[in-house]
């Protein structure tokens, strides 16, 4: 199955930068004549201990597999050491042209697909370099053929102040005021957090201590995730909705104590007050948070941490980024 990498490591203070993914350690059971099913073991924990998501390990080592396959298929050494650029180049052509399945039709290889299958090549055997397994990286000189995804939504900034608007509207109605919409959307616009970050938030992840400065720890429970958490500044608004929305819902553990589905509604319901005709969702938000900062002046590296990205995924995500932040013409 093709698997795309995840879109949208260890924590620190606002505004400091975290530690960088860490070098594999040296994977002392290999050598140059060992194979390459030999190497996926190890390549499998520096994956988990680099941080990477599942999804990317899963793909990253299903490619290195079809790379086996190939290896077998056209009767060619497996020995880490007897294999270079040429083959590696002569793997890429059958993926495109020559790879069948079982029934012998061909297996169209999407350029998406393609692009992340060459960035596998190149992090399994720049690993085993970097372990000094090979001497030499045969991947280095492979050509990454960007195949990118079309630019993804964002709100305008009409947009952004109707929106605003018709939360805060809804959090001082007269008749029923509901603090949670408003709640959300300052939220969302603020950190760009992921659906999934946003379900798992707990009240004792928002400190309040300074409240000119309150703070937010995006936390996961996983070890393999912990390049993912982070702290950040949840901007001079969000306090005092933040208590009449305690006042009102009176959250007992976690923040929204509720399904993400009823999140989704209560970004839907917003969008329509506000007359945003393609809706609103998670995605939309974090683009549109993401944008915004790179447009007030945060620093490339300071947004990445901000969204919790790895290096390997935040390639991609920037240039779209710099792309959405252009101003219309």
């Amino acid at each position: 199955m093709d698997q795309q990498l995840e879109l949208f490591d260890t924590p620190a203070p606002p505004g400091r930068p975290r530690r960088s993914v860490p070098i594999a350690p040296m994977a002392t059971e290999l050598t140059p004549d060992s194979t390459v099913t030999a190497a996926l073991g190890p390549y499998h924990r520096y994956l988990l201990g680099a941080g990477f998501s599942d999804n990317t390990i899963t793909a990253f080592l299903g490619d290195i597999r079809l790379l086996v396959r190939f290896l077998q298929e056209k009767g060619k050494s497996a020995h880490l050491r007897d294999i270079g650029v040429d083959t590696l180049n002569e793997f890429l052509y059958w993926l495109r042209f020559e790879r069948l399945d079982d029934a012998g039709n061909p297996v169209p290889c999407r350029p998406k697909s393609y692009a992340r299958r060459v960035t596998a090549l190149k992090s399994f055997f720049g690993w085993l370099a970097a372990t000094e397994v090979l001497a030499r990286d045969p991947a280095a000189p492979l050509i990454q053929e960007s195949a990118q995804a079309p630019l993804p939504r964002i709100l305008t900034d009409a947009e952004v102040e109707r929106l605003l608007r018709v939360t805060r509207d809804l959090l001082w109605s007269p008749s029923k005021p509901d603090a949670r919409p408003h709640l959300l959307v300052l939220l969302l616009l603020q950190t760009g957090l992921k659906k999934s970050e946003v379900m798992n938030l707990r009240l004792s992840d928002i400190d309040t201590s300074n409240p000119r400065e309150p703070l937010l720890t995006v936390r996961y429970e996983d070890g393999r995730h912990a390049h993912k958490e982070r702290t950040l500044f949840l901007g001079p608004d969000f306090l005092p909705v933040y208590n009449q929305y305690l006042r009102s819902y009176k959250p007992r553990e976690r923040l929204f104590e509720c399904t993400a589905r009823n999140l989704e509604y209560v970004l839907a319901e917003a969008a329509a007050l506000a007359e945003i005709k393609d809706g609103v969702s998670f995605e939309m938000m974090r683009w549109t948070s993401a944008v915004r900062a790179y447009r007030f002046g945060a620093a490339p590296e300071a947004l990445r941490q901000k969204l919790g990205l790895s290096p390997i995924s935040w390639r991609e995500t920037f240039e779209k980024i710099q792309k959405l932040a252009r101003p219309i013409r």
